[in-house]
């Protein structure tokens, strides 16, 4: 199991707890200190079953900051932006084998437990 964490995050300290009190020692990927890279991020999203535009993470965020506008920018302009600026991935994500789920509310790892 894989976990895409900021332990800033309080929802993502709470998965990363229900996972560990479940017995399961995850990988944890602290995004934005590695972030995916493209292949990576592609892949994650191909696991997802979502688009780039679901994962993008507009509460508390910088996207206002940067001046952007996410209903006037394509997938593809939200894939790039979000590679240049991780804050911007919704999190926590959680991976096991070929599923994984954005885990907000905390609740929706339980699946993976």
């Amino acid at each position: 199991m894989r976990i895409y964490h900021n332990p800033a995050c309080g929802t993502s300290r709470t998965v990363l707890g229900m996972i560990k009190d479940a017995g399961i020692e995850p990988a944890v990927v602290e995004y934005l200190k590695t972030p995916p890279d493209r292949a990576q991020l592609t892949d994650l999203l191909s696991l997802l079953g979502l688009s780039p535009r679901q994962i993008l993470r507009t509460k508390g965020t910088t996207l206002e900051t940067l001046g952007l506008d996410e209903a006037k920018m394509t997938d593809q302009q939200i894939l790039d932006t979000i590679l240049e600026h991780p804050i911007l991935m919704e999190r926590p994500i959680v991976v096991k084998g070929t599923k994984a789920a954005v885990c907000r509310p905390a609740e929706k790892v339980e699946p993976f437990l």
